[in-house]
């Protein structure tokens, strides 16, 4: 269905933005407008999930219980749809169109806190708005990176995109607490500021990011439009269905970020103002380290620097278990984190879509970001509640352990697969 728009590009000579050189990757314009879109819009909606916590437990003064479950929404909502909004763009060719939908509900919700804030269920509601339009516009943006790029490029691509915006998920935070830190309880400015950031991505997504360019000897009419039963066939993808597999089980030992942090705040005993600047710091090395790790999983293959990743993960997890935690521990920690973001992210899209052919890239994106987005939400009910049951240390634990076992067993699948276990 779709034409790689860089073998365009390349004929032409005019549309690569970057560094030029011998050897040297070169990215898209789509890939730099989505990359600079995203960084406006993570800008826009960390803004808003730092301070939520704040706004809804002691501004509108939800029970705990009512926090629980709008959390929940946040964390897990946007995997409803992200199957779906990946088959639609593949459907209709138009990963533009179905981005731009997403990135627009969510831009509505930020001005929405201004007006819903009261009833209980009307609060639920928009978040599962917000949270659906993150879930609309994830497969299909990362659809047009993909079919944007050369296969030799994809970890680099995804790297830069995933650079910038991790830089917005960084900067969000900080422009929040300033606020807040000028004016007490500024909630409201903070939602004007979040919206005023989301209108300028979806603006920029809108004005200078293209769709890839069909196949000029495609039939356009509506009848050769993708089905599902066609659709479905993404599963038969050599190597993807593994990955897919492989991808769910390691999320499944995935402790949540926020976990995590608690652990070190307890370890630490540090104020409740010094609990942000840990995402902070997380994000700092991410955004670091996201470009050089995608350009060497191109080099060296994206399947081992996919797995490495996790085995840093698991030494971050190790660390949070050893006696006496000092302050270079922490240091080490956050490290470990953001190389284990840097080294996954991106890199495991970018194995993706070498996998999926480029008519079913949104549709595969989907269903991989669906797979682990739930294992993820699984992984963070068991974790909170072997915590209750058995105290934190023992959970990290259980689930250091969980994850050696499945980094073991994946190590060895990814050898023995023909697409695996090459130089993809």
């Amino acid at each position: 269905m779709y034409q790689i728009e860089n073998q365009r590009q390349a004929a032409s000579g005019t549309s690569w933005l970057g560094r030029r050189g011998a050897g040297r990757p070169k990215v898209s314009r789509n890939v730099w407008f989505l990359g600079i879109n995203s960084f406006l819009t993570d800008i826009s909606s960390e803004m808003v999930s730092t301070i939520l916590p704040l706004y809804l437990l002691f501004t509108l003064r939800l029970a705990p219980i009512q926090f629980g479950i709008i959390d929940g929404i946040y964390q897990g909502g946007s995997v409803l749809v992200r199957l779906a909004s990946g088959y639609v763009s593949d459907r209709w060719g138009n990963p533009k169109g179905v981005a731009s939908v997403g990135y627009g509900l969510s831009a509505i919700c930020k001005l929405g806190f201004l007006v819903v804030r009261g009833p209980f269920a009307a609060l639920t509601a928009l978040v599962m708005v917000d949270r659906i339009g993150k879930g609309i516009r994830t497969a299909p943006r990362d659809a047009i990176i993909s079919l944007s790029t050369p296969a030799s490029g994809l970890g680099n691509a995804f790297g830069v995109h995933r650079a910038l915006d991790t830089a917005g998920a960084m900067i969000g935070p900080l422009i929040a607490f300033g606020i807040l830190a000028l004016v007490q309880d500024a909630f409201d400015a903070i939602f004007v500021v979040s919206f005023c950031f989301a209108i300028a991505g979806l603006a920029l997504l809108l004005l200078f990011v293209r769709n890839p360019k069909p196949a000029a000897a495609e039939p356009s009419d509506a009848s050769q439009r993708l089905t599902v039963r066609e659709a479905s066939s993404v599963m038969s993808a050599p190597g993807f269905r593994l990955l897919v597999f492989v991808g769910g089980l390691l999320s499944l030992v995935t402790v949540s970020d926020s976990f995590l942090y608690l652990s070190l705040q307890d370890q630490l005993g540090l104020s409740v103002g010094f609990f942000p600047l840990l995402f902070v710091a997380t994000a700092l090395i991410y955004m670091v380290l996201a470009v050089p790790f995608g350009r060497l999983a191109d080099r060296i293959g994206r399947a081992p620097v996919f797995l490495a990743g996790y085995v840093v993960l698991a030494a971050a997890y190790a660390t949070l278990l050893l006696p006496d935690y000092s302050g270079l521990q922490v240091v080490v920690t956050l490290v470990l984190l953001g190389a284990y973001y840097a080294m996954t992210d991106g890199v495991l899209q970018a194995l993706a879509s070498s996998l999926v052919p480029p008519e079913l890239r949104g549709t595969g994106l989907g269903l991989l970001a669906t797979a682990t987005g739930l294992a993820r939400l699984v992984a963070s009910i068991a974790f909170g509640l072997a915590w209750t049951l058995w105290g934190l240390q023992a959970s990290l634990a259980l689930f250091l352990l969980g994850l050696v076992g499945i980094c073991v067993v994946a190590g060895i699948a990814f050898r023995r697969s023909p697409m695996l276990g090459s130089n993809v």
